[in-house]
């Protein structure tokens, strides 16, 4: 299975907390213009942060599980 996203580390974490706090479903939207803007001016170290947070919050997101349940 393909690796859906990496977080380096738990500030990461702290980050898609916060958004789902203040944007609730909304937050992978805000995550990934976030990771536009980031992109847009050209600091590719926050964009691809911030786009591994919006992976992370869609996995979240889903029903069901995925990967290898233990």
């Amino acid at each position: 299975m393909e690796e859906i996203f990496y977080i380096a580390d738990r500030s990461s974490i702290h980050q898609a907390e916060e958004l789902i706090r203040q944007f609730g479903t909304l937050a992978i939207d805000e995550a990934a213009a976030r990771s536009r803007h980031y992109r847009e001016l050209g600091n590719a170290i926050r964009f691809c942060e911030w786009r591994q947070i919006e992976r992370f919050l869609s996995v979240l997101a889903l029903d069901g599980a995925i990967g290898t349940v233990h």
